[in-house]
């Protein structure tokens, strides 16, 4: 029994000592240099917070762990670092990454914005007329018509004053009279005839230039400088557009960079175009189109031969249709005649006839410009001025 009891007692040293003879044989780190004295005992590592090494790769969990996913992930420090370099240099990369292909659209619709704005506002003002009845139409809007032809309202768009299809109408005094020959085609190019002049008038100032069609014969309209001395010796009249004081007008050469309106002798065919005064109403006439270069657009065959209402006066006829197409670019709608037997407002359509019967004929179709003057019966004299009493 004894025996038993100290052969018990003697396993317990032997193991004691394996163990630390075992534990003894890994080196330990020496945390002094004092010489140790008895039994050698390892000073224990220090104590870590659970919360610093709680998700530290390689390290076993404590019971005071959860089983808990890693909201962060443990990056190597070189890899963080290139990641924070590469995103201080690539911040334009990765926003033309983000928004794409509107990184290079918006620098250049910055650009085209100022440009819209630098035009407006130093490109002259649109033309605006206010002259009651002989200009303005009763809705106030801007007008850009002509003898049937074509027109611009106040929003800009194209309005055809003459019908959808050909109409052949029987008005005895639209037809072209018979006279002298002139140029039926030109090249479709303009020159501008060579002179400018003083301002005539007061209030706001409209310019002009006097420019004929490349390829006419000049002998049909006795040569360029008749036909600017006309134009502007019928403007520069204190009984055309200057006379109530509100605007004034002044002819400038080719070397004016933006003139507000052309006055523009032009051959038949020309006129017939689309773009131009069109030709639905198969009569000669002229007209104003603001998106044909801001042209007034005065047709040769009825420069040369006139209109049959004013019965062969050549000279009242050309004066009537440079201030009525005129009267178009500054503004003006057309009007009938408002008064029996008085002179015709010189925004009525005289070169299809002074009567009111007539000239509604040509307005009342689809396209045309309706409601502009009544059938009435009213017929007047021809007028050639916007102030026929100075």
């Amino acid at each position: 029994m004894d025996r038993v009891k100290q052969d018990a007692q003697g396993e317990g040293r032997r193991s004691q000592y394996s163990a630390a003879a075992r534990r003894s044989s890994r080196p330990q780190p020496r945390t002094s240099d004092v010489p140790r004295t008895g039994q050698y005992r390892p000073t224990p590592p220090p104590s870590q917070r659970l919360d610093e090494d709680r998700y530290r790769p390689g390290t076993r969990r404590t019971s005071a762990q959860p089983l808990s996913a890693s909201w962060k992930p443990h990056e190597p420090a070189a890899k963080a670092g290139d990641r924070k370099a590469k995103g201080k240099s690539g911040g334009i990369g990765q926003f033309a990454k983000t928004y794409g292909w509107r990184v290079y659209a918006l620098p250049i619709l910055v650009v085209i914005t100022a440009l819209v704005v630098f035009n407006t506002a130093t490109g002259p003002p649109e033309p605006i007329a206010s002259d009651g009845t002989s200009l303005a139409a009763a809705d106030g809007s801007a007008g850009n018509g002509g003898e049937p032809g074509a027109g611009v309202d106040g929003g800009g768009d194209v309005l055809p004053e003459n019908p959808a299809k050909p109409v052949d109408l029987k008005i005895p005094t639209a037809d072209l009279p018979k006279g002298a020959n002139f140029t039926e085609s030109g090249k479709g190019t303009y020159h501008v005839v060579p002179g400018s002049g003083p301002k005539v008038g007061t209030g706001q100032l409209f310019t002009y230039t006097v420019e004929v069609e490349d390829g006419i014969d000049p002998a049909s309209y006795a040569g360029d400088d008749s036909f600017a001395n006309a134009v502007v010796d019928t403007l520069s009249s204190p009984q055309s557009w200057t006379w109530d004081g509100k605007k004034a007008l002044q002819r400038v050469d080719a070397s004016y960079p933006n003139p507000s309106f052309r006055v523009s002798l032009t051959t038949p065919n020309t006129t017939h175009r689309a773009d131009v005064c069109m030709f639905q109403i198969t009569y000669e006439t002229s007209c104003y189109r603001a998106s044909f270069d801001k042209r007034v657009v005065i047709n040769l065959a009825r420069w040369v031969r006139g209109a049959m209402a004013f019965q062969g006066d050549m000279t009242g006829y050309r004066q009537y249709a440079i201030n009525h197409e005129v009267g178009h670019a500054l503004g003006g709608k057309h009007v009938g005649c408002p008064v029996d037997g008085g002179i015709a407002p010189v925004m009525m359509q005289q070169t299809f006839g002074v009567s009111n019967n007539f000239v509604a004929q040509l307005n009342d179709l689809p396209g045309g410009d309706r409601g502009k003057v009544p059938a009435d019966g009213k017929v007047c004299k021809p007028g050639s001025w916007p102030n026929p009493t100075p």
